[in-house]
C-alpha cells in the first residue's frame, strides 16, 4: 500500500473521514447528501477486478456496512452504491444514503446541479459525527 496515492480531484472534492483495512473513506464536499466515496489504497487500480479477490470482498463489507450505518444514521430511503469513473479513473465507489425530498431525486446525484460544500463548521461536525458512526467498525468480520 506504500504506492498509494490519491487523485488530485478526489482529494480536492472530498475530505479524509478514515482509513479502514482497504479503503480511505472520504466525505464528498457536497451538503445536500450523506455522501462518502471509498478509494481501495492500492496502486494504479482503476477496476474493481483488478483488485485481488481478497481485496474485492473487503471492499464490498466495508461499503456494505458503511452504508447500513448511514441509512440507519441518516433515516435515508435508499442507498446508492456506484462506481462511474469516467472524470476520474482511480477506482472509487460512492455511498450515498438518499432522500426522496433531496434535490436529485428520483435521478442520478452526478451532473444533476453545482455542489454545495460544507462551511467550516458543518464539515467540522459532519466529520466528527461520521468518525463517531464509523469509529467500532469492523470490517473484517463475516
Amino acid at each position: 500500500m506504500t504506492d498509494f496515492s490519491l487523485h488530485p480531484r478526489l482529494a480536492a472534492d472530498s475530505h479524509h473521514v478514515v482509513d479502514l483495512p482497504l479503503c480511505q473513506v472520504r466525505l464528498n464536499d457536497d451538503a445536500r447528501y450523506p455522501w462518502l466515496v471509498l478509494v481501495p489504497r492500492r496502486a494504479d487500480i482503476r477496476e474493481v477486478y483488478e483488485l485481488s479477490g481478497d481485496d474485492q470482498a473487503t471492499m464490498w463489507r466495508e461499503a456494505s456496512e458503511i452504508g447500513r450505518r448511514l441509512m440507519a444514521h441518516y433515516r435515508g430511503d435508499k442507498l446508492n452504491l456506484a462506481t462511474l469513473g469516467n472524470q476520474v479513473a482511480q477506482l472509487h465507489l460512492h455511498v450515498i444514503a438518499r432522500h426522496a425530498d433531496d434535490p436529485a431525486w428520483p435521478g442520478p446525484v452526478w451532473g444533476h446541479s453545482a455542489p454545495h460544500p460544507y462551511t467550516a463548521d458543518s464539515l467540522a461536525s459532519t466529520l466528527a459525527e461520521l468518525r463517531g458512526m464509523l469509529a467500532s467498525l469492523d470490517p473484517a468480520a463475516p
